[in-house]
């Protein structure tokens, strides 16, 4: 959603700091970084972009074409894949003028002002199981009149349209469990092999989203080592091909559903690959790391996988963490940030593929709110009269992931997790005094109620200028099973 700063002094002051830089050497392979937005405090985008400049990335995959992030592009060096959502793919087929206007609007109008697009991606894993079908007759059309559009407008050459696909769209059959068995899904095998000779035909690569992570939280009997790349776990074999790792694996099950679809030389591109640091037992910064360090070194030895050795195009996922990203697939989909909500790295690796590992640099000029905390008033009259419905209204208008199990603050006390749940709705709400009050169950303090590994945190000032309201209703009946057996 399109977010304005709203605070000019602020804007300002902010764009007084961001002097320009040249751009760090890139790293050996091609890394980028995937910028998501759903966040309820975002940072200035000129601070973010900054920020990549000195950790030498030059490339971006976005989910929208808001004009707020894309402006901050310009003329920074950077790379962008711009995106048409998933609810923008109806009128985009039913309409080619739409398709016409959203590249006048997005394109023409941004390489004007010095925005290095290179892509534009039709939806965003439009064919998910879960979304039951909802795109599969509006993604190919949608396609065909996007390219047709920048065709139009003398782009085509220059600018490949793509569909980001979560890999899910193809497999290999339970009885045999190797890449070289593998094919797209048979409910959407025919619509397959014609984007994909679309594809191939315009000279556009193939994007695919591919999650190791995921293959360990879906299967409770699947190998931990596997999903890394340290080589600590058994191999797989495969008409000679051998695979210490799920992501090779994962990749070349994919490139033998392209030979069956008839191309077998398309080019892919890995559109997302990462690791979340919470809300799930096995997301956390520790294995994080093990991930990017192992994946990091692979991307710079250019090594690639069994089927297509050399050089990867990759983004990984995600830049900085979104506390309004949907949780149905899971509590982790709001921790999968390289950097913290306030634009802070969270442990140390070797981006550039140089041999050094270090912190990323940070995003400089961020603000926070005055250090003050809610908390549970233990003195409080009736205390637990209103207690569940005020955290249950806490938690389903803030980000109360961190309590789930296995996450970073599951382990706080009866009173723990109740101050959590009124300092994150406190923050989320610019730290509004009424918003501490929940009937004289809460009372703020300027002493940290950080415990231990779980951090209450301090919500930044807002350059948007505004909270954006965060209805988290799905959330609450499963985080608050975990979060009452505490209460």
């Amino acid at each position: 959603m399109a977010r304005r700063p709203a605070a000019v002094a602020l804007a300002v002051a902010l764009l007084l700091l961001l002097l320009p830089a040249p751009v760090a050497a890139a790293a050996a392979a091609a890394v980028g970084v995937n910028w998501g937005t759903m966040m309820s405090h975002p940072i200035h985008p000129s601070a973010v972009v900054e920020m990549l400049r000195a950790n030498g990335v030059d490339r971006v995959k976005l989910f929208d074409a808001d004009p707020w992030t894309v402006a901050a592009l310009a003329g920074s060096g950077v790379q962008a894949m711009l995106a048409a959502p998933n609810d923008q793919l109806e009128s985009l087929t039913r309409d080619p003028r739409r398709a016409r206007d959203w590249v006048r609007h997005n394109v023409t109008a941004n390489l004007n002002a010095g925005v290095d697009v290179r892509y534009v991606a039709v939806g965003n894993e439009p064919f998910l199981k879960s979304y039951n079908g909802s795109f599969i007759n509006i993604t190919f059309p949608a396609l065909k009149n996007m390219q047709k559009a920048l065709n139009e407008a003398g782009f085509g050459q220059r600018i490949k349209v793509v569909v980001p696909l979560n890999a899910d769209i193809y497999s290999s059959p339970e009885n045999k469990p190797v890449p070289s068995a593998g094919s797209f899904r048979k409910d959407i095998n025919d619509l397959m092999v014609d984007i994909v000779n679309f594809l191939h035909a315009n000279n556009a690569p193939f994007v695919v989203n591919i999650y190791p992570f995921l293959s360990l939280y879906q299967n409770p009997n699947f190998p931990l080592n596997f999903s890394f790349f340290d080589g600590a776990t058994k191999p797989v074999y495969d008409q000679g091909m051998v695979y210490a790792n799920v992501f090779d694996a994962n990749f070349d099950t994919l490139v033998w559903s392209l030979r069956k679809a008839g191309v077998p030389d398309m080019r892919i591109i890995v559109g997302e690959v990462g690791w979340p640091t919470d809300g799930n037992k096995n997301a956390n910064v520790k294995y994080a790391q093990r991930f990017y360090s192992g994946f990091l070194k692979k991307m710079a030895k250019n090594v690639g996988t069994p089927l297509r050795p050399g050089h990867m195009e990759v983004y990984l996922f995600a830049l900085i963490d979104e506390n309004q990203k949907s949780v149905l697939p899971g509590r982790f989909e709001r921790h999968w940030g390289l950097f913290t909500y306030d634009g802070k790295p969270k442990f140390s690796i070797d981006l550039r593929g140089n041999g050094k590992v270090n912190y990323l640099a940070e995003v400089k000029g961020v603000q926070y709110l005055p250090s003050q905390w809610c908390v549970f008033n233990k003195d409080a009259k009736d205390k637990y009269k209103d207690l569940p419905a005020s955290v249950n209204y806490a938690c389903s208008n803030a980000d109360c992931t961190p309590l789930g199990y296995g996450s970073s603050c599951n382990g706080l006390s009866h009173d723990g997790n109740i101050s959590y749940a009124f300092n994150i709705y406190f923050q989320t709400m610019d730290q509004d005094v009424r918003a501490c009050s929940f009937g004289g169950l809460a009372k703020i303090t300027t002493t940290n109620a950080s415990q231990g590994g779980c951090l209450f945190p301090v919500q930044i000032l807002s350059v948007s200028g505004r909270v954006v309201p965060l209805i988290f209703l799905h959330l609450s009946l499963v985080l608050l099973v975990s979060v009452f057996t505490l209460l």
